[in-house]
């Protein structure tokens, strides 16, 4: 399999881009600058879950962009026991995705994993993030310039694991399956996704969370040289 790939596809939040951190700088500016009396610990403690869920309902289609941005604040607010007006919310919500890119930390080892494999393949992102978001987060990060396409949900109008998106990127990407691999974290959206439509897959598991499932597996971005 590793002799015929012509093509790696990357999930970017939670593969390269380091979400958690970055998302967590963010809200620390955002309550900042509004004067928001939180401890940031206890509430990311709670909205992390909370957002992973609106995420899989948003793929789903069982949640609009507007409902998850509102939704996940608002419970996040509620369950740690702070009140925050409506208003605000919004206000915030808008603020976390103005403010979000200006944290660019990448896991450990992504440049050095990029620049080993754009010399041996074609390099392409398929990520389920809003267009603006996303387009700022690979920018602001300089990874920019490893990828020959980069395909969202916003323009496909599906979100991973709908075969639709990865059908649409390879297409992109004047790619077949049979010589492409899927890089991602998320084992519905990114492994199974790609998997059933026949791309070979690597589960980036950067929590080491997920031992037991068949797929190949890496831990740190890194040891990606001992597959590709």
């Amino acid at each position: 399999m590793k002799n015929q790939i012509k093509h790696v596809f990357f999930d970017l939040d939670h593969t390269l881009w380091d979400f958690d951190r970055n998302s967590g700088l963010t809200f620390e500016k955002i309550f900042s600058l509004n004067k928001i009396e939180v401890t940031l610990h206890d509430f990311l403690s709670i909205y992390e879950p909370i957002n992973l869920n609106y995420w899989k309902l948003y793929r789903e289609e069982k949640v609009t962009k507007s409902a998850l941005r509102y939704g996940r604040l608002r419970e996040a607010f509620d369950g740690v026991g702070v009140v925050v007006e409506d208003d605000m919310i919004h206000h915030l919500s808008q603020a976390y995705i103005d403010n979000l890119s200006s944290f660019n930390h990448l896991f450990t080892g992504t440049i050095e994993i990029l620049d080993y494999l754009k010399e041996k393949y074609q390099l392409h992102i398929i990520t389920n993030g809003f267009e603006e978001a996303q387009d700022k987060k690979i920018t602001t990060s300089n990874i920019k310039q490893y990828f020959k396409t980069i395909t969202n949900s916003d323009m496909v109008g599906v979100k991973k694991p709908n075969p639709k998106i990865f059908n649409f990127a390879l297409e992109l990407a004047k790619a077949k399956p049979h010589e492409s691999i899927m890089i991602g974290d998320s084992l519905e959206a990114d492994i199974e996704g790609a998997h059933k439509i026949g791309m070979d897959t690597i589960h980036f598991d950067y929590n080491d969370a997920h031992n037991s499932h068949g797929y190949k597996r890496v831990t740190n971005l890194k040891t990606l040289i001992n597959h590709l």
